[in-house]
């Protein structure tokens, strides 16, 4: 790892990192673990293949990358 504010840093990870704790873990109290779990699950299926991206023409990331596929 790099020092802050260095250009090593991963910046995507972090990206989603403080999006998943403000849109999923700061939402509620977890009772156990597994609630947890399987919330974050379902949370990063929904990160990958259903939110809507405006950098990504309005379209999913599954389905921006479909497209991607195609076009080549």
């Amino acid at each position: 790892m790099s020092r802050k504010g260095n250009c090593r840093d991963n910046s995507m990870m972090e990206n989603f990192f403080g999006l998943m704790k403000s849109e999923l873990l700061y939402l509620q109290k977890w009772n156990t673990l597994t609630d947890f779990e399987a919330a974050l699950d379902d949370y990063i299926e929904y990160y990958n293949n259903e939110r809507i991206k405006l950098r990504l023409g309005g379209m999913s990331p599954a389905q921006y990358r479909a497209q991607q596929v195609s076009n080549q």
